[in-house]
């Protein structure tokens, strides 16, 4: 099995290392001091302990990879359109794009019934570039729990979590998804198939609309974001509404709002990602998110109060420390 990771950071990092110790024939796409430092001495896994040490191939050009059986992109949403075009190089007629990319999939409404068959979400797929490069037909969802670090070039550190959910958007059990569960789990993953990987998206999307803008708006971490009654009250009415978005698209919670938030609290003092990128200067996640959030809840006519008042102020705060557009 030929698999390419783009954007080998962290988690593509974790999955490329394991997938090329279980026998894989990885190659990462990656760029800067990390591929430098990969190329000469090969990619460095801390787990739980122990550290692994893999030599897969590793290129600064997507187009010298090849066509691969599975592409797996670990990017930032806001990263994808830019780098659509280089992750096409590496797709033949039968590779599957794994779209391991947190917030709304740009390939959300592909297939699906009912009136938004096959709509573009603008707000992480600007003028439909995703849809028109990366076909939905050839894309999987995944869903990351694991959480792990770039600690040094070449050196990634796997902090917690095993677990890489997937999903077809039309929800078969297709014999390329089986084959890539059973890769991963081969790899050392956790790697169920479910036939509502939406529903699955949802469910980490249903924190992150409200923990990761609010975090880099008052600079909290979880534990008081989830456990101080004022803060908890403004995130669980964005999560209720997030909810009705959801439900009214055909999304069913398997929890309720509570146990989500309390899920949030037992991670402890934990700073998302968001705010993290905010204290770096780096781009952040906002339009995946949260703007594909309240896109959606204005095509579903679903009123979003605190989420869209949450959305602007969490746009001005990174534009002014410019992490986000203009």
């Amino acid at each position: 099995m030929k698999v390419g990771v783009f954007g080998a950071g962290a988690i593509g990092g974790l999955m490329g290392a394991r997938l090329a110790a279980s026998g894989a024939e990885v190659t990462f796409v990656a760029r800067g001091p990390h591929l430098a430092a990969m190329q000469e001495h090969g990619v460095t896994l801390k787990s739980g302990g122990e550290t692994l040490n893999v030599r897969p191939r590793c290129v600064a050009d997507a187009a010298e990879a090849g066509a691969q059986d599975f592409v797996i992109v670990t990017l930032k949403a806001h990263a994808l359109p830019a780098a659509a075009a280089a992750i096409r190089t590496m797709l033949g007629p039968d590779s599957a794009v794994v779209t391991a990319v947190n917030g709304v999939p740009y390939w959300y409404f592909f297939g699906i019934e009912g009136p938004h068959r096959d709509r573009r979400v603008e707000s992480v797929d600007p003028g439909g570039v995703l849809w028109e490069t990366l076909p939905p037909a050839q894309a999987i969802g995944c869903v990351v729990y694991p959480a792990a670090e770039v600690v040094a070039p070449g050196v990634i550190e796997h902090t917690y979590g095993d677990r890489f959910t997937l999903g077809e958007p039309d929800g078969t059990r297709s014999p390329r998804i089986v084959a890539l569960s059973q890769a991963l789990q081969a790899a050392g993953f956790k790697a169920p198939v479910r036939p509502r990987i939406r529903d699955e998206i949802w469910i980490k999307l249903w924190g992150n609309m409200a923990f990761n803008p609010l975090s880099a708006l008052t600079g909290s971490t979880l534990d008081r974001l989830a456990g101080r009654a004022d803060l908890r009250a403004v995130a669980r009415a964005m999560m209720l509404e997030g909810q009705a978005v959801a439900e009214a698209l055909g999304v069913r919670f398997a929890i309720d709002v509570d146990k989500r938030i309390d899920g949030a609290l037992e991670v402890g003092a934990h700073k998302t990602s968001m705010l993290q990128d905010l204290e770096r200067g780096r781009p952040m996640e906002i339009d995946a998110l949260l703007g594909a959030v309240v896109e959606l809840g204005q095509l579903v006519d679903v009123a979003m109060p605190a989420s869209t008042m949450a959305l602007a102020l969490v746009r001005e705060r990174a534009r002014l420390a410019g992490c986000y557009g203009a």
